[in-house]
This record gives structure tokens, C-alpha cells and sequence, in this order.
């Protein structure tokens, strides 16, 4: 579970992406607007206006006779500075005034540093003061001049402003509540690729109709044109297998029987043993090939029955079950195999009779082939959850468990099979089975000893 868990948080997705490349670009916009900030608060302006400068030598020129009363003006208007500046306690970048009398230091704003000399009129200078910048600009009216010392240096200013926490802070409080509007905004503007997914997930492979769902948006519906396009040349080059595969069995089909008829008029010509056992030879690989014809014409039918989509009727699996064990009798007392049929009240399924019978027939006649002389191969049918249940168990060499997967691929057959096959047999039971809805699972017999087939079909309506 936690495994699942982390693939899960971990595996890539366009939703995450898509959200990372927002938070991305919130913080490249964040950061050019700190630049911006950074870029203005270290050029040539300065953040006090000469309005400001001229009301602070008014308030030093009015106030020359009362130096008390001057010093109290001048450090109320250099705390409302202070105040108006700061907006969260950054005292490094509030500005400090140095106010000139007559060549005489009037005021000095606290923390200031000293060494500082003033600048010229309305010129804009920077000082360094023990290695730091300071940026500094005069306006001088009579005899008073006033200086502005402002904090100089992007990096410097960028350390200072981030030292309070006003880069990152920000970002840290802003990108957490902008995940949901962003996975909001992102689940619905993605709605329509996932009505696309579900449609492809749901499909079957045999089903290579053109996806239904016409999204009118470009990138999607490109999407959507590639997959119907990519659909159609796979339905085409099914077509021509199946088609080639048809007309290849029905070909062969002649000469396997002229084979065997002549093949038969030469054993009762055949006097030599060592002659006959030739022949028998021959027959036996002709019975094995046109065995291979026959399973490929079976397999051939079922899918053409499964695409031109012909009208179920209700078919009697019970008695289905009962022909089709009296035909298949013969070849289990040959064998030495003992049929034995367990069927209670009639159970109908919607189906093709011929596809029907063609799934009795391969799991019947594989139980026999692989049973042992002298053993039984056993049929039930019952009725479980609105399912007929069909179970075909023998008392063979079973297969590996981790081959029940495989077993169902055309011409697979499980290593070290002694009895001869084309490795069809199963393969057309599950197309069958899916041809009807339903659902085929192999375990082991009862006893661990055989295999058990299990094939679940959707029971018919109330006939």
C-alpha cells in the first residue's frame, strides 16, 4: 500500500505539471517585480520628494531662533518619514536627513553614519561609508541645506529586504492557497481529455470503431483525428488477416481431404509394416493439420460474428451441453475417458448456437486429450448471481499457474506438453466468451491434480 502510494504521489501527471508550471511562473513574475523594486530603489531617484526637502528647511529656517522647539519639529518629520517608509519594521531602508545652518549641523537623523559630507545641490552622489554604499542628494536654499542618506546597492537592498522575509514570505503564503484554484481550474479545463480517455478505456480490442466524443478544441480534436485515423488502418489490416487467414483455410481445406482419401486407398494397398507405419504417419500429421484448419475457420468465424454484430437468440446451454457431449462421446471412449455431465434446471444464454458449440468443443475435447486413459473429464452448469456458470474439469497434467495468463494467446503452448496441438483451442474459447460478455478463469481441479476451466456467461432474460 504505501508503495502504491508513493508511485501515485511520484508517478508524472499533466495535472501536476501544469500546476508547477503556474507556481513557476508566479515566482518568475514575483521575481522581476522585486527586480523592478530593486532597480528603482537603487538608481538615480530617491524615495523623498523635494516638496519634502523644502518643508524641511522651511520648518529649520522658521524655527532658527528656538532650537529646542527645531529639533522637535525636524525629528517629528523624520519619524513620520520613518513611518510612511518601512510599511513592516525595515528600518535599514528608511531614509536619514542631515540638516545644515550656516555651515552648522543642525540635525542629524539616529543611526546615521558619520564621515558623511554633503553633496552638492540637487545632485545625486554615492558614498561609502566602511565598504556600504549610501546614496545621497542635497537641495540647499539659503543657507540651510538639507541631505538624504538612502541604503545604495541592489544586492545590498535585495539582502536587506529578504532578511525581513519580504521575497520569500509572500510566495510561501500565496502559492499554498493558489494550488486548489490552480487544480480546480486545471481538473476542468482538462474534462474533455478525460471523456476521451474513458472512451478509449473503454473500448475492447476488437472493437476499432472511431472514437465517438468530437471535441471542438484544436489540440484535442487533432488528438482525436490521429486515434480514429490510427483506428481505421488497424480495422483495415485486421480485415486483410482475417481475410487472408479465411481463404488460406478454405484453400487448404481441399487438398487435406485429397490427402487423406489417398492416403487411406494406400494403406489398403500396403502390405510392408514398416509401409504402413509411414502412412500412418502421413495420416495422423494430415488429421493434425486439417485439425489446424478447422480451429483457424472456427476462430475466423467468431470474430466476423462478433463484428457484424448478428442478433443473440436464447440458446439452452443445458441441452447444448447434452448434444454436445453425445457427439463428442466416440472420441472419449477411444481416448478411455469417462463424460460425466452435472446440469440442473435449464439455463439460457444469450448467444450465436454456432460460437456455443464451438467453446464446448475445444474445452471438451482439450479435457480429453490431456486426461490420462482411464480417468473422467467432468461438465457442470449452474446458475450463480444472474450467471450461467460452466465448469470442464480433467484429471490431465494441469498447467503452471503462472501461465494462465498466456495460455489464452493464439498458438501459445505451455512447455512440456506431450499431446500435440496448435495452441488455438483456447484462444477461439476466449473470443467467444468475450464475444458474449462474459468471463473465463482457469484453476486447479479438485484434488490439485487436472485443470478447471471456468467460464461465466450473462444468463438471458425470462424466456
Amino acid at each position: 500500500m504505501m508503495r502504491r502510494c508513493w508511485n501515485l504521489l511520484w508517478r508524472p501527471t499533466l495535472v501536476r505539471r501544469l500546476m508547477l508550471a503556474q507556481m513557476l511562473m508566479l515566482t518568475v513574475l514575483w521575481s522581476l517585480a522585486v527586480a523592478y523594486v530593486l532597480f528603482e530603489g537603487s538608481g538615480e531617484g530617491s524615495n523623498v520628494t523635494r516638496s519634502v526637502l523644502r518643508a524641511i528647511i522651511s520648518v529649520a529656517d522658521n524655527l532658527a531662533d528656538q532650537p529646542q522647539r527645531q529639533q522637535q519639529s525636524l525629528r517629528a518629520i523624520d519619524e513620520a518619514l520613518r513611518e510612511e517608509f518601512e510599511q513592516g519594521q525595515v528600518q535599514e531602508l528608511a531614509p536619514r536627513i542631515l540638516v545644515w545652518r550656516d555651515g552648522k549641523l543642525v540635525y542629524k537623523s539616529p543611526d546615521t553614519p558619520s564621515g558623511i559630507r554633503s553633496a552638492g545641490p540637487e545632485k545625486m552622489e554615492i558614498v561609502y561609508v566602511k565598504g556600504q554604499p549610501w546614496r545621497s542628494r542635497s537641495l540647499v536654499e539659503g543657507s540651510t541645506r538639507v541631505t538624504v542618506l538612502e541604503l545604495g546597492g541592489p544586492w545590498q537592498f535585495f539582502v536587506t529586504i529578504n532578511s525581513r522575509g519580504y521575497y520569500l514570505l509572500p510566495l510561501l503564503i500565496s502559492l499554498p492557497f493558489l494550488l486548489l484554484p490552480a487544480w480546480l481550474s486545471i481538473r476542468l479545463a482538462m474534462r474533455p481529455w478525460r471523456k476521451v480517455a474513458q472512451e478509449v478505456a473503454a473500448r475492447g480490442p476488437q472493437d476499432l470503431r472511431p472514437l465517438t466524443f468530437k471535441p471542438p478544441h484544436g489540440e484535442l480534436a487533432a488528438l482525436v483525428d490521429n486515434i480514429n485515423a490510427l483506428l481505421q488502418r488497424v480495422d483495415a489490416s485486421a480485415a486483410r488477416e482475417r481475410s487472408f487467414i479465411a481463404d488460406a483455410t478454405h484453400e487448404l481445406r481441399t487438398p487435406l481431404a485429397a490427402m487423406r482419401v489417398n492416403v487411406e486407398a494406400l494403406q489398403s494397398q500396403a502390405h510392408a509394416p514398416h509401409q504402413q507405419e509411414l502412412l500412418d504417419g502421413i495420416l495422423n500429421s494430415g488429421n493434425r493439420a486439417a485439425r489446424l484448419v478447422g480451429q483457424l475457420l472456427q476462430l475466423t468465424r467468431s470474430e466476423v460474428q462478433a463484428e457484424t454484430g448478428r442478433q443473440p437468440l436464447p440458446q439452452a446451454l443445458d441441452i447444448l451441453l447434452q448434444d454436445r457431449l453425445a457427439a463428442l462421446s466416440g472420441l472419449a471412449q477411444l481416448s478411455g475417458i469417462e463424460l460425466e455431465l452435472q446440469a440442473g434446471a435449464s439455463q439460457y444464454v444469450l448467444g450465436q448456437r454456432e460460437s456455443l458449440v464451438s467453446l464446448i468443443d475445444n474445452l471438451v475435447e482439450n479435457a480429453i486429450k490431456y486426461s490420462p486413459r482411464g480417468s473422467s473429464v467432468t461438465v457442470s452448469l449452474h446458475a450463480e448471481r444472474g450467471q450461467a456458470v460452466l465448469h470442464v474439469a480433467d484429471q490431465g497434467p494441469g498447467i503452471p499457474p503462472a501461465l494462465y495468463g498466456r495460455v489464452f494467446d493464439r498458438f501459445f503452448r505451455a512447455p512440456q506438453q506431450s499431446q500435440p496441438g496448435s495452441g488455438l483451442g483456447l484462444a477461439i474459447v476466449a473470443s467467444v466468451v468475450q464475444q458474449h460478455g462474459g468471463t473465463i478463469q482457469l484453476h486447479r481441479a479438485n484434488g490439485g491434480q487436472g485443470l478447471l476451466v471456468e467460464v461465466r456467461l450473462p444468463l438471458a432474460p425470462s424466456v
